[in-house]
């Protein structure tokens, strides 16, 4: 396709919505840059929406890649800094075990082993405001965690953060946009024309059908496990090692604390609370399929299901909402196993490639995600002469700047406190604003989606300035079809309400309607039982769907009762 001259030039064109991507937008935004994001489809929707949600320095780093662990824990403080509202606080224990009545000298060995290696990471807690490690008798182990088996020697404490990284993506686009920022969201990258010199003209891209050349500088290949095919479109090489990480999501509180203990394998892998569930993870495996198209297997869900049992047996009692999996795009390395693979991350300028104006982010991990993007995005402004220093770090995300008080919100708002902290824990200070609105329109205090205190007011919010196109991205706005039902009370409710904010047809709100609920089964696949299917199949039949076998054609993006508008 050939430039428009009144088309307008950007100076950065970053591809991928995820967290590195919308990292550097924001980054490039506040300097000053005209910026343009391009994401295929939704913020989040791929590797950074499908992680453990961790801020963390990731301990298991700690022997191996200190310098991880020592660029997660500072960049876990910043986020604190800049997104107080999203993060909590994650308290977890290492509990171990014992095989007979009296502890063998291995095993007291190992405990011993373990204390000193958490008391060696509480030298990086003070960056995160984290707490110390503490070693814990059984005794008192079993005070913090009944639900832990009894037969154990001891344990060690440990202190993390946990985020919303769905949220978390969407903000840093949100703050790139207030800044300035382009945002082209179900947009995909076609082609990457170059000039005669052999420099990137900018990306040609599709949105439903229609096509046009967005105009740049230079381009950023931030997508993730997606980047060496973005890359080849530029005709230049990236290797990496996808790995791919399955979660479940339990439909209740497990623990007080998270616990880490070590698989059937000998991998780590973890439980911790998180609201009014429980998440496992995680697998750690070579991934060479279609990244589009990746599904959960009943051998990976009894997988950690079986480990953590091995310590909490009360999980067989538990009922799995969804089993959910993602793409780590991890640095290439031929020899080591899956789990030993380094999490360091690369910014490379494909200059040498004959592409000077091309750059690709590789690697890295959520905790980092903020130091990674400055680290991309000084390259970029040396490059383009721009001398603004990077900002990301002290200037709050959208809903940042304050925690307002949850009994006033309720009460001024007329909502529950429970809606007024889930509100607030996902929009910060904006969200008196946001429900400020039932005052005026009182339907909208009712309940979108019950499970998750999801107000209509909250919801309406999202679709109209968040960038909310389909349910499922109202999902990962503000976790519509995330709690018990699984989107089952809530979908209908949540597409009649997209309906009146789109202007869709009746037909059209039925069929978004069925692929929420499709790509929401995605999630169930591998989990359900036979009564779970039973009841699955009367839900779908009450709302006028086939069966679950039959086929179903789901957006290509998402394999991830109150009453509202009429």
């Amino acid at each position: 396709m050939r430039a428009d001259a009144s088309c307008t030039l950007y100076d950065v064109l970053v591809i991928g919505g995820g967290v590195n991507g919308t990292g550097v937008a924001r980054d490039a935004a506040q300097r000053g840059l005209r910026v343009a994001l391009v994401e295929k489809k939704d913020f989040a929707a791929g590797a950074s929406g499908a992680n453990s949600g961790m801020i963390h320095g990731g301990i298991r780093y700690l022997r191996t890649d200190p310098k991880v662990t020592e660029l997660s824990c500072i960049d876990s403080g910043y986020i604190q800094k800049i997104a107080p509202h999203l993060l909590f606080r994650v308290p977890l224990i290492f509990p171990v075990l014992r095989k007979g009545a009296e502890p063998a000298l291995s095993e007291q060995a190992y405990l011993y082993a373990a204390e000193v290696l958490f008391s060696a990471y509480d030298s990086y807690q003070p960056y995160k405001r984290g707490k110390p490690s503490t070693r814990l008798s059984a005794t008192e182990t079993l005070a913090v965690e009944p639900g832990i088996r009894p037969d154990i020697l001891g344990s060690v404490s440990t202190d993390e953060w946990g985020i919303d990284p769905q949220r978390l993506c969407a903000l840093n686009a949100l703050d790139a946009e207030r800044f300035g920022a382009a945002l082209f969201t179900h947009t995909q990258v076609m082609a990457l024309p170059k000039d005669p010199d052999g420099g990137l003209l900018g990306a040609e891209v599709r949105h439903g059908g229609k096509r046009r050349l967005l105009r740049a500088k230079v381009v950023v290949n931030a997508a993730g496990p997606w980047a060496p095919k973005v890359a080849s479109l530029a005709g230049v090489p990236v290797k990496l090692r996808p790995g791919k990480g399955v979660h479940l999501t339990l439909d209740r509180r497990l623990s007080n604390y998270g616990v880490i203990t070590n698989a059937i394998d000998g991998r780590q892998i973890f439980l911790y609370p998180h609201e009014g569930t429980s998440t496992i993870g995680t697998t750690d495996d070579d991934y060479f399929g279609d990244l589009d198209d990746l599904s959960v297997t009943h051998d990976e869900v009894e997988y950690l299901l079986s480990s953590i049992a091995h310590v909490i047996p009360a999980v067989r009692e538990a009922r799995i909402l969804s089993a959910w999996a993602g793409v780590r795009p991890t640095l290439y390395a031929f020899g080591p196993a899956e789990d030993a693979l380094s999490r360091e991350h690369e910014v490379r300028h494909h200059g040498a490639d004959g592409v000077a104006n091309f750059y690709s982010m590789l690697g890295g991990k959520l905790a980092s995600y903020r130091a990674m993007s400055e680290e991309a995005t000084d390259l970029i402004a040396r490059a383009l002469g721009n001398s603004e220093p990077c900002r990301t770090h002290r200037l709050p995300l959208p809903g940042g700047e304050s925690l307002p008080e949850v009994a006033a919100v309720a009460a001024l708002c007329g909502v529950t406190e429970m809606a007024a902290t889930r509100a607030i824990y996902r929009h910060g200070a904006q969200a008196p604003q946001i429900l400020e609105a039932i005052h005026d329109e009182p339907w909208l205090g009712d309940f979108v989606c019950p499970c998750e205190q999801v107000t209509y007011a909250e919801a309406r919010h999202c679709l109209r300035h968040e960038h909310c196109e389909t349910l499922s991205d109202l999902r990962r706005r503000c976790r519509v079809g995330m709690g018990q039902c699984q989107g089952l009370r809530c979908a209908e409710p949540a597409a009649r309400l997209l309906r009146v904010e789109r202007g869709l047809s009746a037909q059209a709100a039925r069929v978004e309607l069925q692929h929420f609920l499709a790509s929401r089964f995605e999630g169930q696949r591998a989990v359900f039982d036979g009564a779970g299917l039973a009841q699955q199949e009367l839900v779908r039949g009450a709302l006028g769907f086939g069966p679950t076998s039959a086929p179903v054609a789901v957006n290509a993006e998402d394999s991830g009762g109150a009453r509202g508008p009429a």
